[in-house]
């Protein structure tokens, strides 16, 4: 059975749409038409912002006219991410989505359901004539995944309602009232290319197997991380004169890395050790993981000899600022004891023409520990010699725990589970905390179905959570709070 015919029909026919549509961060321009050209064929008021942010504004219904307005809003780019063995080129080729048991996964890539089944709902919302609700605007961000683009440029005049309900959380039957605020990091080493020396031969080593993940939501589960891992095993191999030709670990700032690749040259002598020494490392980190990552592989094999090799002067700075470089969890919350306060993701290292790239994605609910923790990183990189650069700041949402949606979508999760709701805050970054800065008055809340291992080609969406979501949230829309 395809998705597009699992229940409600209405929401996974928009999904099944999405799932056909290349929409990967910054290359949204096709998913941008596919929602504005719907909100036009509906006859529904549409505008299309300076960014690509779509708005679709639909009136109250007959006597729900004194309710407060409603956004729907969700982002319409998703993360790139696949199986190193899969052929998939995110700017041109459809997901490739099915059902497994309660399921619905994608084959070998990421699926897309963050956060395009948040698209679909507010798209079956806009569609359906059969419910009833206050005035509706669905906002439709860009490049939510790799910037927060869309809400950062979104201009203070443009949306009219009361209260926003996001629909990017991920734990169907949860309410979530706050999020992380976050900080790109960007650090740059340069080195000399010095002549591959004479009696070496080469090696590439692979680090293959990890699970990766949302570098929010999964930040705290301990998995492996592919660029600390690599560094880890060039490091020893450091002591048996390696030489270090290239290195690349890592591809998005918001997923955890789960592969990496350095080619290294050594004494032709020197075979059998470094080949032992990758195996030990192999071991040491699989004993390390086996709770967490236990698929975590590292493997080294004979390759074509390089061009060219780093100066040993910068091979031992690099080495020493990523190794030493946080990653993880840097402190957990006192507020809330399960929730992670602040973070770095350590994404991206990669080595080309002399400069190695070093890209991080820092997280925090407290707006000075995000600071302190820059300011660290900046002082380690410094002394080790790199450039450094931060950018693209975002605030945190604060929570509300007397928000008055808050209270009424209490009221109802309380009536169709028979449980007293959990309200919780996520270490993710959520754009209310942008949309709040620009909108004050909003009173916002943020809920959707479950979503599993997103940012991963291992992420999946429980088919009956969409059908429990979509029930919730037309209950919600029908006891909207009055003006």
């Amino acid at each position: 059975m395809s998705i597009e015919n699992l229940e409600p029909k209405k929401v996974w026919k928009h999904f099944y749409a999405l799932t056909q549509i290349a929409r990967p961060s910054k290359h949204e321009e096709k998913a941008v038409k596919f929602v504005t050209d719907f909100g036009k064929k509906l006859g529904l008021k549409t505008i299309v912002d300076e960014v690509g942010n779509v708005i679709i504004c639909k009136p109250a219904t007959k006597g729900m006219e004194n309710c407060k307005g409603i956004i729907l809003q969700s982002h319409l780019d998703m993360v790139p991410q696949k199986n190193s063995d899969v052929a998939h080129d995110f700017e041109k080729d459809p997901i490739q989505a099915y059902i497994d048991g309660e399921w619905v996964k994608a084959k070998g890539t990421t699926l897309g359901a963050d956060n395009g089944l948040g698209v679909a709902l507010a798209m079956a919302i806009l569609e359906a004539d059969d419910l009833q609700h206050g005035a509706l605007e669905a906002l439709f961000t860009v490049d939510e995944e790799t910037g927060m683009t869309g809400a950062l440029n979104l201009k203070p005049d443009l949306l009219k309602g009361d209260i926003l309900i996001n629909l990017d959380s991920e734990e169907v039957g949860e309410l979530c009232i706050g999020c992380a605020g976050g900080l790109n990091a960007n650090f740059t080493f340069t080195y000399k290319e010095e002549a591959a020396p004479a009696g070496y031969e080469a090696y590439k080593i692979n680090v293959t197997g990890l699970k990766g993940g949302h570098s929010g939501c999964d930040i705290h589960l301990g998995r492996g991380n592919s660029c600390k891992i690599i560094f880890r095993v060039l490091k020893q191999l450091e002591k048996e004169g390696v030489r270090l030709a290239s290195v690349e670990a890592g591809n998005m700032r918001n997923a955890i890395p789960r592969e990496g690749v350095a080619i290294v040259v050594a004494p032709a002598g020197k075979a059998i050790a470094v080949k032992n020494m990758v195996e030990e490392v192999q071991k040491t980190v699989f004993a390390e993981l086996a709770a967490a990552d236990a698929g975590v592989k590292i493997t080294i094999a004979s390759t074509a000899m390089p061009a060219s090799v780093m100066d040993t002067k910068s091979q031992q700075t690099l080495y020493a600022g990523v190794y030493a470089c946080p990653s993880g969890v840097v402190r957990m919350s006192d507020a809330m004891p399960n929730l992670v306060e602040t973070s770095n993701n350590l994404s991206i290292v990669k080595s080309e023409k002399g400069k190695v790239e070093i890209t991080c994605l820092l997280r925090s609910s407290v707006d000075s520990a995000k600071e302190d923790l820059s300011v660290l990183m900046r002082s380690l990189f410094e002394i080790a010699g790199a450039q450094c650069e931060f950018s693209g700041g975002y605030p945190g949402w604060r929570p509300n725990p007397a928000s008055p949606i808050l209270a009424a979508m209490k009221e109802i999760l309380k009536k169709m589970t028979g449980k007293e709701p959990i309200v919780n805050a996520v270490h993710a970054g959520l754009e209310c905390g942008l949309l709040g800065g620009k909108y004050p008055d909003l009173d916002m809340i943020s809920c959707g179905p479950t979503v599993m291992n997103p940012h991963s080609p291992d992420e999946k969406t429980n088919i009956a959570s969409v059908d429990f979501t979509w029930k919730f949230l037309v209950e919600a829309l029908k006891n909207t709070p009055k003006k």
